[in-house]
């Protein structure tokens, strides 16, 4: 269980979900903390907002399963960026430093956020993070400031983190109905990167109509790039993406 947010907890309840009436006033209690936790992270977040658009930094939420592909597309966009945009990032985990160091050796400028067993990232530990002087030197200095959220398809969705934008990588590998299961992690994403397509030929049963037709269910404006860090197919596209949003 999450010690921060509470999942998996049934006595405490997420945002705009109530499980029935509370006993004795525990539900309610649950409630009124758990959205003041989320009001004094919206206040850390905008703090971190106006940073970034101080600096005219790109800040990206990049979120999805364990596995997915997270840190292979952030590998392979530096690659293929040759140097032309600066990068810095933190990767979220709960007990490595090992996708951070993963970025580092492609060169990107990183640091690890280790989070215990919280299983998402939150703007106070983006802040503390960006306090290391290597790191945050970088980070003001940058182009694109990835933050590689914790692997999963629940918690990192509720929480901001200051970012411009929020991209969820989805494996072609995790099957077609991800987004029906997980319908709040991609209502709040500007963009779905479908990753591994290069296995597309292995899974029979998954296509990508599937994907894109189940994704314009649950996104307001569904818009999703097939890449595969592998072969390098699409990557060129999400850089075009990266720099329609930059600020110039």
């Amino acid at each position: 269980m999450c010690e921060v947010c509470g999942c998996g907890d049934p006595n405490l309840t997420g945002p705009g979900h109530v499980h029935g009436a509370p006993a004795h006033g525990a539900g309610a209690t649950s409630i009124e903390v758990h959205a003041s936790l989320l009001a004094d992270n919206d206040h850390q977040a905008q703090h971190l907002r106006e940073h970034f658009l101080e600096e005219r930094v790109l800040a990206l939420n990049i979120m999805g399963s364990p596995g997915s592909g997270k840190t292979a597309l952030l590998e392979a966009t530096a690659s293929a960026l040759r140097g032309r945009l600066r990068l810095a990032a933190v990767s979220g985990d709960l007990a490595t430093a090992l996708d951070a160091e993963r970025l580092a050796r492609a060169g990107v400028t990183s640091g690890p956020i280790t989070t215990g067993s919280a299983c998402h990232l939150d703007a106070a530990m983006v802040h503390h993070a960006l306090h290391d002087e290597r790191l945050g030197a970088a980070a003001r200095a940058c182009d694109v400031f990835f933050i590689e959220n914790v692997g999963n398809l629940v918690c990192p969705a509720i929480y901001d983190l200051g970012q411009r934008a929020n991209i969820v990588v989805l494996s072609v590998t995790e099957g077609v109905d991800k987004p029906l299961k997980y319908p709040v992690m991609f209502r709040k994403a500007d963009l779905v990167v479908l990753s591994k397509v290069d296995l597309l030929p292995h899974l029979p049963g998954v296509s990508i109509a599937a994907l894109r037709e189940n994704l314009a269910r649950v996104m307001p404006s569904a818009r999703a790039l097939e890449v595969s860090a592998t072969t390098g197919a699409g990557i060129a596209e999400f850089i075009a993406w990266l720099d329609e949003r930059r600020l110039k």
